[in-house]
């Protein structure tokens, strides 16, 4: 391809965004809809699990979607929304878990994991210095320097 062709066919896409439309309102009440995508950042999508409900493109996420704005059509708090959320999903649908019982390892999980490495890690290198040097005996040592011989010779 000619350099030429190569220049005019990234100026044509350079223009691309220009064509673009303007983008269409995505619901009737834009009350609601900001108070969905403000509440859908803090919900996990059940289907993709590590990415929040507003930015997943599943369907079962859209369905909840569609479900949070009818409750707050109704005239559904924020607060009563995510109740019903986790009676129907449990905790697992919030990106911030509650402080319970049930959720501690949640919580605590990772300062446990990191403890206990750090311990082992710590017992490892305590043992490694109290332990003896490796004994070489005479036959080890010179078989030893007859290779780094061996390989001086080679190089």
């Amino acid at each position: 391809m000619s350099h030429s062709c190569l220049i005019a066919l990234l100026c044509g896409l350079l223009a691309l965004p220009a064509w673009a439309g303007e983008a269409q309102p995505n619901a009737e009440d834009p009350v609601i809809e900001q108070r969905l995508n403000r509440l859908a950042e803090d919900l996990r999508c059940l289907v993709c699990q590590n990415e929040s409900l507003a930015g997943s493109r599943a369907d079962l996420a859209e369905d909840l979607r569609r479900e949070i704005r009818q409750q707050m059509k109704a005239g559904k708090n924020d607060q009563e929304v995510i109740d019903y959320l986790t009676s129907r999903y449990g905790d697992f649908v919030l990106y911030k878990p509650p402080f319970k019982p049930v959720t501690f390892l949640l919580w605590f999980g990772p300062a446990l994991f990191v403890t206990i490495g750090a311990v082992v890690w710590f017992v490892t290198l305590r043992r490694r210095r109290t332990l003896p040097p490796p004994q070489i005996d005479e036959a080890k040592r010179q078989q030893a320097a007859r290779l780094l011989a061996e390989e001086e010779d080679k190089a």
